[in-house]
């Protein structure tokens, strides 16, 4: 009988041998010789549930930068602290680990870094195509229908007036327009996960315990970096990186550890009461005339719900949010097959450009919606359009490289690639 833990991160390794076979062999005498502490699950079939809720997040991420309309309401940021993009960090994080780590303990220390930076690479050069068809377009909007407000609710105006200066800024991911700022937190991240990767190869929950005082240290003495021309960043690395972190050591052993404190009711009833509990914190801020139920002291200890620096109430409502889906939504749950989830599934596995493309669209919907009045039912209609078009696109991206990579991909094991694992951006 599989365990909470085997579906969170595949099969344990069944025994001593098989675990020997993926730890890299240490350069030191056999007496001082030291086995890494993380394990990962063998090579196998894809984990689906990663690659379906990635794309729930893209998902809801798109709907989220649209105006407000009925589609909205379906987001989970309108009935707990937490979005989806603690969802696309966490995920992020775990696939990453799970590809690069495997790399880390069977090609060694500067192979792994390699690949890390040619996917950094990778992702910096989407984020730079990214930023420039972002500007044309709503330059070509703001200036076709004679409106420079969609330039200042883009946050584009200081490239208008200082395009020199603000290109170099936007190279050294210090000035982004509105719904650019995931890449460039998760491009940092990425950065600093061979130093993460090495340091959990023999100390992971040390290595998570640091993560969680760097968090502390952000929080006591308001660490940031700045952006240009004024202010900082939307998404904190210096915090974000706990959630990163935390969903690297969960795919490298940690959620196998967890199996226990994950299986047990009592963990089970903590999460839905904290979740109930956040629901009705949130239906305060909609219907204002809750807001008497709410204690002043509750109050004032609680807001603001800090977003930029990954407050610690979102936190939890994330972890409560993956302990109750990880314990109902098994591994093996036929419904993963189902054709009605292969959309969701698709945009998933092509992350990164799934998120390209919602970003572009989401302007183009904001466009539509500010330049005819078409009620609710003109707001569905984009919503739905823009996901479509997401799917379709991945479909198209899936085909090409089953069709066209068929003869390279057989000749790969899934270990290093990170579209396979899940590990796009």
């Amino acid at each position: 009988m599989s365990s909470i833990a085997d579906q969170i991160a595949g099969a344990p390794v069944a025994d001593a041998a098989a675990a020997k076979a993926l730890v890299e062999p240490a350069l030191v005498e056999p007496a001082a010789v030291k086995a890494p502490a993380i394990t990962l699950p063998a090579t196998g079939e894809r984990e689906l549930r990663l690659d379906l809720f990635r794309g729930l997040a893209l998902w809801l991420i798109f709907i989220d930068h649209l105006p407000q309309n009925i589609l909205t309401w379906l987001t989970i940021r309108n009935y707990g602290f937490s979005d989806a993009t603690e969802i696309f960090i966490f995920i992020s994080g775990y696939t990453a680990a799970f590809v690069y780590g495997r790399a880390m303990l069977e090609a060694g220390f500067l192979v792994a870094t390699a690949r890390i930076l040619r996917r950094v690479w990778q992702i910096y050069v989407a984020h730079v195509f990214l930023f420039t068809i972002f500007l044309a377009e709503i330059s070509y909007v703001a200036t076709s229908f004679e409106n420079p407000l969609y330039s200042e609710e883009m946050g584009i105006m200081d490239f208008l007036k200082q395009p020199d200066v603000t290109i170099v800024q936007a190279l050294l991911l210090r000035f982004r327009p509105v719904n650019m700022d995931v890449l460039p937190l998760y491009i940092v991240l990425m950065l600093f996960l061979p130093l993460i990767l090495w340091l959990m190869k023999w100390k992971p929950d040390l290595t998570l315990a640091l993560s969680a005082v760097l968090y502390a240290v952000t929080w006591q003495f308001d660490l940031y970096l700045s952006a240009y021309p004024n202010g900082f960043w939307a998404f904190n690395p210096f915090a974000w990186q706990l959630l990163f972190v935390f969903g690297a050591w969960c795919a490298l052993g940690g959620a196998w550890r967890m199996s226990r404190i994950l299986s047990s009711n009592i963990t089970m009833w903590i999460c839905i009461v904290y979740l109930v509990a956040a629901f009705c914190v949130t239906l305060t801020w909609y219907v204002p005339q809750l807001g008497h139920i709410m204690p002043k002291r509750i109050e004032q200890w609680m807001y603001p719900i800090n977003k930029t620096d990954l407050d610690v109430l979102r936190f939890a409502h994330f972890l409560a949010l993956a302990a109750l889906t990880v314990r109902f939504l098994p591994r093996d749950w036929p419904g993963l097959k189902s054709p009605w989830l292969r959309p969701l599934i698709l945009c998933g596995q092509h992350s990164l450009e799934i998120f390209c493309l919602g970003v572009f669209l989401a302007f183009a919907g904001h466009f539509v919606l500010a330049e005819i009045s078409g009620g609710a039912a003109l707001h569905a209609l984009v919503s739905v359009c823009g996901i479509l078009i997401m799917w379709g696109m991945a479909w198209i991206i899936s085909w090409y490289k089953h069709s066209a990579d068929k003869g390279a991909s057989r000749n790969k094991g899934t270990g290093g690639n990170a579209d396979l694992a899940g590990g796009g951006a």
